[in-house]
């Protein structure tokens, strides 16, 4: 059978509303995520499911894990072997966040919001309740590279630039204050973008 089977018109019309195909999307990913999981432990010990195998490594049932992404929140069962040494690539040890929300948040965080507003647009958007210290745990891995860019040297010489600004209210040390932002084109890069 193939995938454009699965998805075809009569297929789709059973869904009225978007929460119903929100719903639908939501358990097809973590089903995927579960079947992919168990991928992952065949590989490590070398056989599939109900095969026989000489590995002194076998299966050792499932752990419960809580993961956040794009669908908001979704109860897992990950697969365990006897001896602790799977490492599940798709959904980490000790991860709950997939990286797609990592990459809003970040993303967020780039544009200047703080953590208290991208907590609130995650929740809004997503429906997915991340702490303010998750996503500073989140940003500050990417603090330093964002500084080191806002702050890297400009060319020196440049044949034709033009100027331009955008005044916005931003918070700094909790405080509010007028900061401008601008920016600056010339013929032969991109546009480049100084605060």
């Amino acid at each position: 059978m193939k995938k454009e089977d699965l998805l075809n018109d009569d297929f789709l019309k059973q869904f009225k509303t978007a929460g119903e195909l929100n719903s639908f999307l939501q358990q097809l990913q973590k089903r995927a995520v579960e079947k992919m999981l168990e991928g992952e432990l065949d590989a490590h010990l070398g056989y599939e499911k109900h095969q026989n195998s000489d590995n002194s490594n076998s299966r050792n049932g499932h752990s419960s894990k809580t993961i956040k992404n794009s669908f908001g929140e979704a109860e897992i069962k990950v697969p365990r072997d006897r001896d602790g040494s799977f490492e599940p690539a798709l959904v980490p040890k000790r991860k709950r966040m997939a990286e797609g929300v990592e990459n809003v948040i970040i993303s967020m965080y780039a544009k200047g919001m703080s953590n208290q507003d991208i907590e609130e647009q995650i929740r809004e958007l997503y429906d997915i309740n991340v702490s303010t210290s998750t996503i500073s745990r989140v940003t500050s891995a990417v603090a330093e590279d964002i500084v080191a860019w806002r702050n890297r040297p400009l060319d020196p010489v440049y044949l034709i630039v033009w100027m331009d600004g955008i005044s916005f209210k931003v918070r700094e040390n909790s405080k509010v204050v007028n900061k401008t932002v601008y920016i600056a084109k010339n013929d032969e890069v991109d546009p480049l973008l100084t605060i």
